[in-house]
């Protein structure tokens, strides 16, 4: 340890935050991109197949959920 000096230290930990960091924008910004889309795939006035799909398997999901917790 004693062979690094300061400055290789510094430069290690300042390193690995900067790379850290860009990760994380990365993927915030694909985050963020994907939401756009289904926020605009949502408020189309005609919605895309993979879109109703979904809604229905949501609904049946919710309707399976309501029936099994339903009182007996």
């Amino acid at each position: 340890m004693s062979s690094f000096g300061p400055a290789a230290i510094l430069g290690l930990c300042v390193g690995f935050l900067w790379g850290t960091g860009c990760s994380l924008a990365i993927m915030y910004s694909i985050y963020l991109g994907g939401y756009r889309k289904a926020v605009e795939d949502t408020l189309a006035p005609t919605k895309s197949k993979r879109l109703r799909e979904t809604l229905k398997r949501i609904a049946l999901r919710r309707a399976q959920e309501a029936a099994a917790s339903a009182p007996k």
